[in-house]
C-alpha cells in the first residue's frame, strides 16, 4: 500500500464585532459558530498521534476570542482562553499566517500589504507563544504573484493557492500539478506553493464520509509515480456540516474521526501530515505560475475576484480605499519629513490607518451591496482622523 497524504487547511474567520453583534441580535448563530470553534480541538484530543491540522485564523477573530470582556460574556458557552490553550497544540495544528483584517490582498493597495500581514503576525504570536509560522493563507486565498517578496521577508516558507490558478512552467501531468509543491518566482524572488485541490475541497465544506473520501484520494493519485500530497482547504466554522452539534452529522464526528480510526488501524493508504513534514521529506518539484484570483465561492469560480468586484457600489467602495490608502501614506510621510513627532499627530494617523485597514475587510464586499456602507463607515472614520492629524501641520 503506497502512501499517500493529506494537508487539511481550515480557515477560521469571523468580521469585525460579528460575534458581539450576533450575541445581541441573533444568540443561537453566535452559540453555533463558538461550539463550532471549540469542537475543533475536543475533536481531536483523543487522536493527537495522528490528526495533523493546519488553521488559518483571521487577526479579527484572534483579536474578538482573546479579549477578557468577551471571554466573560461567552464563558458559559466556551471558554475562550481554554480553546486558544489547546490551539497551542503543536502535536495537532499548525497555525498558518494571514492578514489581520482579512482582506482580498490583490484588491488593495500594495502599501497596505505589509501593514495587514504584520499587525496578524503581532498578534498571532502573543496569542500562540511562538515567533514563526511557516505557512501563508492568503484570506479568500486571493493570491498574486506580486506578494511574494513580501511573504519571503516576513519569513513564510510556503502559501496556499486554488488549483483553479496553477499554470505549469515546468512540464508536469495533471497529477503532478496538483499533488507535489512546487516554486513560484516573481522579481528574483521564490517560495514554495502549495496547491488546494478544489474539487475535494467542495466536498470538505458541503460534506463526505471517510470511505468516500479514501477510495477518491486513492483514485484521484493512482497514476502518481511519487508520493502524493492531497491539500484540502475550506472555512472550519460556517456551514451547516461544520455547525451541526448532533454526533455523527458534522465534519469532526461524521467525517474526520472516523478516518482517523482508520488511519490508526492502518487500512487507510490516506494519512494525514503537516505541510512542513512533507516539504522536509520529499521536497519541491518544478515551477508554476499563478494567476491572480481567489477560490471559489457560492457563485463564482474565484476567477477575477468577481465575488468583491462585481458591482458599481463595490467597485467604488474599493477606488475609495485607495485614495484614502494613498492620502494617509502621503500624510505620514509628510510629517517624518517635517520632523513633527508629537502625540497628538501620531494618534490621529494611526486612527487614520487602523480605520482604513478595517475598511479592507473582505466581507465588506462579499455580501454584493449589503455590508459596503461598513466599509463607508470606517472610511468616514479613517478621513475624520486624517483631516485632525493635518490639522497639526498648520495649528492656529
Amino acid at each position: 500500500m503506497t502512501d499517500i497524504f493529506h494537508a487539511l487547511v481550515l480557515s477560521l474567520h469571523q468580521p469585525p464585532g460579528n460575534l458581539e453583534h450576533l450575541l445581541a441580535n441573533n444568540d443561537w448563530e453566535a452559540k453555533e459558530i463558538l461550539l463550532a470553534l471549540d469542537r475543533i480541538p475536543r475533536s481531536l484530543w483523543q487522536f493527537e498521534d495522528v490528526a495533523r491540522v493546519h488553521l488559518a485564523p483571521s487577526g479579527t477573530l484572534l483579536e474578538t476570542l482573546s479579549h477578557p470582556v468577551f471571554q466573560n460574556r461567552v464563558y458559559g458557552t466556551i471558554d475562550c482562553g481554554a480553546l486558544l490553550e489547546h490551539l497551542q497544540n503543536t502535536r495537532i495544528f499548525e497555525i498558518l499566517g494571514s492578514g489581520y483584517y482579512h482582506p482580498v490582498l490583490p484588491l488593495i493597495p500594495t502599501l497596505d500589504w505589509e501593514e495587514q500581514l504584520i499587525r496578524w503576525q503581532g498578534i498571532a504570536r502573543h496569542v500562540f507563544s511562538r515567533g514563526h509560522f511557516p505557512g501563508f493563507w492568503p484570506p479568500e486565498m486571493g493570491f498574486c504573484m506580486e506578494l511574494i517578496p513580501l511573504l519571503k521577508r516576513l519569513g513564510y516558507q510556503y502559501v496556499l493557492v486554488d488549483s483553479e490558478h496553477v499554470e505549469a512552467v515546468t512540464p508536469m501531468s495533471w497529477q503532478e500539478l496538483l499533488y507535489r509543491p512546487h516554486t513560484a518566482r516573481f522579481n528574483g524572488e521564490q517560495i514554495t506553493v502549495i496547491v488546494r485541490d478544489r474539487t475535494l475541497s467542495n466536498a470538505q465544506e458541503s460534506g463526505m464520509d471517510a470511505l468516500w473520501f479514501i477510495d477518491h484520494v486513492d483514485d484521484q493519485t493512482l497514476g502518481c509515480d511519487f508520493v502524493p500530497l492531497v491539500t484540502t482547504c475550506s472555512t472550519g466554522e460556517n456551514g451547516n456540516w461544520f455547525r451541526n452539534m448532533t454526533p455523527g452529522s458534522n465534519f469532526w464526528t461524521g467525517f474526520y474521526q472516523r478516518f482517523l480510526e482508520m488511519v490508526r488501524a492502518g487500512t487507510s493508504p490516506v494519512k494525514p501530515i503537516f505541510i512542513g513534514d512533507y516539504l522536509q521529506q520529499y521536497g519541491v518539484h518544478g515551477e508554476v505560475n499563478i494567476g491572480p484570483g481567489a477560490w471559489n465561492t457560492g457563485w463564482h469560480n474565484g476567477k477575477g475576484f468577481l465575488q468583491w468586484t462585481g458591482s458599481p457600489l463595490q467597485q467604488t467602495a474599493l477606488a475609495r480605499v485607495s485614495e484614502i490608502s494613498q492620502a494617509i501614506q502621503q500624510t505620514r510621510l509628510h510629517a517624518e519629513e517635517l520632523g513633527l513627532h508629537h502625540g497628538d499627530l501620531f494618534y490621529h494617523l494611526d486612527e487614520a490607518l487602523w480605520h482604513l485597514l478595517r475598511a479592507e475587510t473582505s466581507c465588506h464586499f462579499f455580501w454584493g451591496d449589503t455590508w459596503v456602507p461598513r466599509c463607508h463607515s470606517d472610511l468616514d472614520s479613517a478621513c475624520y482622523h486624517l483631516q485632525q492629524a493635518e490639522a497639526l501641520f498648520h495649528p492656529s
